[in-house]
């Protein structure tokens, strides 16, 4: 099955709100009120049985959205077992539904806010992070709901193994400027434009979009130092 074939068998669910409310990409402990709809946290190590091989995750899909990329790496990557983490819960669960319908055993994904850290995940144990479209956030006021930081490098720095590598992906130039000052000033990661060759990875629905449109998108590999 392709991941069209996929998608046409599983329809996405109608009126899904292209961002989240704001306190979901505030740290919990940062939230004098928890609302009943912030994503819960995941206190322990990574919980077993999410995979049909009873294993950790190889790969980890921040902010997977509709999971196209998803479902797709994990169709044509048997034997890496991708998380994704994502903050709409509508979308989680039809990811949920799909991969156990399909009986999908090397995909999951959790209904999570990363802001909260990857403190679940074991050290050194990922081969690939995907950061891949995030919000932009442009104006001055909302950047502080940007993920991307210092902090959050620090988690994925210390979760992939040495030879693995961090990928992001935006349409937007200012966001790139960001994650490369970001990037610097965290002296964690070296970086690269990658070529067309090297980015040898599933669309998401977004990359999709902007290539029907000749969108320019703006690719960074980087590999921890």
């Amino acid at each position: 099955m392709t991941i069209n074939d996929l998608i046409g068998k599983y329809p996405y669910p109608r009126k899904v709100r292209h961002h989240a409310s704001a306190n979901l990409y505030i740290p919990i402990r940062d939230l004098k009120y928890i609302p009943t709809y912030y994503p819960p946290l995941i206190e322990d190590n990574f919980p077993n049985g999410c995979f049909g091989d009873l294993k950790n995750p190889t790969i980890l899909d921040i902010g997977c959205g509709k999971s196209r990329f998803l479902l797709e790496f994990a169709l044509t990557n048997p034997n890496e077992n991708i998380l994704g983490l994502e903050l709409r819960k509508t979308l989680v669960e039809w990811a949920q539904n799909v991969i156990k319908s399909e009986n999908i055993a090397n995909a999951w994904v959790y209904w999570y806010s990363a802001v909260n850290g990857l403190d679940f995940i074991q050290k050194n144990s990922i081969n690939s992070v995907f950061y891949l479209f995030p919000d932009p956030w442009p104006k001055q006021k909302q950047q502080r709901r940007r993920l991307f930081s210092v902090k959050f490098l620090k988690d994925v720095h210390r979760v992939l193994n040495f030879d693995g590598n961090l990928y992001l992906a935006t349409d937007c130039d200012y966001v790139d400027e960001y994650h490369r000052k970001i990037l610097i000033e965290s002296e964690l990661f070296s970086f690269v434009v990658p070529s067309d060759n090297e980015w040898n990875f599933p669309r998401t629905n977004k990359e999709l979009f902007c290539l029907e449109r000749n969108i320019t998108v703006y690719r960074l590999k980087c590999k921890p130092i």
